[in-house]
């Protein structure tokens, strides 16, 4: 079973959140700041960790900073009432893997744990296997019984993003920011070009496919 550790100076939030967990399978540990987040980290083996911005002794940024110095793998989800796009590029920028405001939506709050707990899986493998479909990380190739397609370092990064987690939409901005980084020049012009020549590539294959979602970016569907 995953552990969970929830990290909230608000005692209520603390206990909605774990009340949801449980619910959904999860075990979970309470934390109420980031100084007290560190020590259960030390004491107890932890596969996720959701954290609040605003706390008190270690925020947020600087609570997901020293957890990637010592657990770089580890999948780390801010919910935060903070909703400025400054205040989530900076959570990207001192590594969280995923950024929610609040009020959030229960299922998707789960399902997008559910999808870095996943994520965490493939990153350990190095691999992505759907039924007869292997994305190899090391070789940046995707594999189908015994046809193979190397893909530029880019496109494959993009493409193993949005197989990780299925159904998930993400904007240009994000895509930019996690495959391009933060300071790079790139617009999203470049990622439409990289999708329509994923797309183009991957046009006969049926066990995926790249879809629009207009207005806010891309997903990816499993057909499998």
């Amino acid at each position: 079973m995953f552990k969970i550790l929830v990290v909230d100076d608000d005692k209520n939030t603390r206990k909605f959140l774990c009340a949801l967990l449980h619910r959904h399978g999860f075990e979970t540990l309470q934390a109420e700041d980031g100084l007290s987040a560190l020590k259960a980290m030390d004491q107890y083996h932890v596969d996720l960790v959701v954290l609040d911005l605003m706390m008190p002794n270690l925020n947020g940024y600087d609570l997901t900073t020293q957890l990637r110095q010592g657990w770089e793998n580890l999948p780390i989800m801010m919910v935060t009432a903070k909703q400025e796009s400054m205040d989530k590029r900076k959570g990207f920028l001192v590594g969280t893997d995923d950024y929610m405001t609040k009020p959030f939506d229960d299922q998707e709050l789960v399902l997008r744990i559910k999808a870095l707990l996943r994520r965490a899986q493939i990153v350990s493998e190095h691999k992505l296997t759907m039924g007869n479909v292997t994305l190899a990380y090391d070789s940046l190739s995707v594999m189908r019984n015994k046809e193979e397609i190397k893909l530029p370092q880019k496109e494959f990064y993009l493409l193993f993003k949005l197989l990780s987690y299925p159904n998930i939409t993400f904007t240009r901005l994000q895509l930019m920011d996690e495959i391009w980084g933060l300071d790079s020049q790139t617009d999203d012009r470049t990622v439409n070009v990289h999708i329509n020549r994923l797309r183009e590539k991957f046009r006969d294959w049926t066990e995926f496919e790249i879809v629009t979602v207009r207005g806010l970016g891309y997903k990816a569907v499993k057909n499998i």
